[in-house]
């Protein structure tokens, strides 16, 4: 079955379209890459989604235009996807949409809201589609998020020791596949990876050489020539997030750039390099502290940070604390390409629920039992799903990439 997983993450930067070639093995799902393409948002298009995100107020008349062009343009990638990646056969469109809102509160999660009506991507492809992942775990008591969980689990079980899997996108998130006693896997929430490094950006390196135009530290420029400042360290570390246990989740409705002005007005006036460079080691740390207490034994990284070099070597600095060090590692050295793991995972996720399985896990999202994700759009007149499947799958490889095959797979 060829799916195409569309992702847009908390940077609402771009929309990732993943195509994979899924097929079931006995207890294993095996993924074979297709490709990748990436679209960015227009910028007239960026600016109102960025202007109506928390802690911005808005209106139903801004939520109605952002869903509908946000919708149109997830559906332009996915027919971009099916054409370029598929040749124009893929069997099912996947799409996580635009996280605008997680209404969280007292170590809940009460709703969340994603946007980009799906109807415009099934018109458009004329494939079903499945949207809407996280409501459903939401309303089983679930956090909705790291929903990547189960991918990495499934794609990470068997290797030695205690791996975790680690996304840096706008906000950081773990999965750890097995505690030290082999007990049940568990995912949550760091904190932020790039959210409040790319506010920085935004907002303190206008007037520079880029113009104002950078929305964020392109390969770790800026930390690179920056000092981290202690008191401003210590003051961001004291966010009481951090000491909450897992199952958790957060966002940009927690790490946005009023949160950062707050901390920076206990400070004296610091440069953007110097804030950057605080703001790259906080995010280092939180994930390092984060991990460590789990003992893991190595840490497989994937997301828009990995292209930050700078993080990644702080990253491992905070790593090697401790009795012994954790290496670091990509996603990529495991066959999947970094900046679109996301993407793929999602497209297993839609997979899951054509044939009626759960896509989540209690221990890692906190829900009261598994739940079959999403909701489904028809596409057009004759295009169906596959039967539904008795068992979900144990296991998922990667193979090498390769052309696509006949109907589901």
């Amino acid at each position: 079955m060829r799916v195409v997983g569309l992702m847009s993450g908390t940077s609402y930067d771009a929309i990732d379209a993943a195509a994979a070639d899924l097929a079931l093995d006995g207890d294993t799902l095996v993924l074979t890459p297709l490709g990748m393409i990436s679209t960015a948002y227009e910028n007239g298009l960026r600016a109102e989604l960025a202007g109506a995100l928390p802690p911005a107020a808005t209106d139903l008349a801004t939520v109605c235009r952002l869903d509908t062009r946000i919708g149109q343009a997830f559906a332009a990638a996915a027919v971009r996807a099916d054409l370029e990646l598929c040749d124009g056969r893929s069997d099912l469109t996947a799409s996580h949409g635009q996280t605008v809102y997680h209404w969280t509160g007292s170590g809940r999660v009460y709703g969340t809201l994603q946007i980009g009506e799906p109807a415009w991507i099934a018109e458009a492809t004329g494939r079903p589609v499945v949207s809407g992942f996280r409501t459903r775990d939401v309303a089983a008591g679930g956090q909705g998020a790291p929903l990547v969980s189960v991918f990495d689990v499934m794609w990470l079980r068997g290797r030695p020791g205690v791996p975790v899997a680690l996304n840096l996108g706008g906000i950081a998130n773990v999965t750890v596949v097995a505690d030290g006693a082999g007990g049940a896997p568990l995912a949550f929430d760091t904190g932020p990876a790039n959210a409040l490094i790319d506010a920085a950006v935004r907002e303190l390196a206008e007037g520079d050489t880029t113009g104002g135009a950078q929305h964020m530290d392109v390969d770790g420029a800026l930390a690179a020539r920056g000092t981290v400042h202690p008191g401003l360290l210590r003051k961001l570390l004291d966010e009481p997030y951090y000491a909450l246990p897992a199952p958790k989740t957060t966002g940009k409705e927690l790490f946005h750039l009023p949160y950062l002005r707050a901390a920076l007005d206990t400070c004296g006036p610091l440069s953007a390099e110097d804030v950057v460079a605080t703001l790259t080691r906080l995010t280092a740390r939180t994930v390092a502290d984060a991990v460590r207490p789990f003992g893991a034994t190595e840490v497989i990284a994937s997301g828009g940070g990995t292209r930050n070099p700078v993080l990644m070597r702080w990253l491992r600095e905070e790593l090697g604390g401790g009795d012994a060090e954790v290496p670091l590692r990509t996603s990529d050295e495991l066959g999947l390409p970094s900046g679109t793991k996301e993407a793929y995972a999602f497209a297993v996720l839609g997979w899951l629920t054509a044939h009626g399985l759960p896509g989540t896990l209690p221990s890692c999202t906190g829900a009261r039992h598994p739940s079959v994700l999403g909701s489904l759009t028809p596409g057009a007149a004759g295009r169906s799903l596959p039967a539904p499947l008795a068992t979900a799958p144990h296991r998922l490889v990667v193979r090498a990439p390769r052309r696509p095959r006949g109907p589901w797979g």
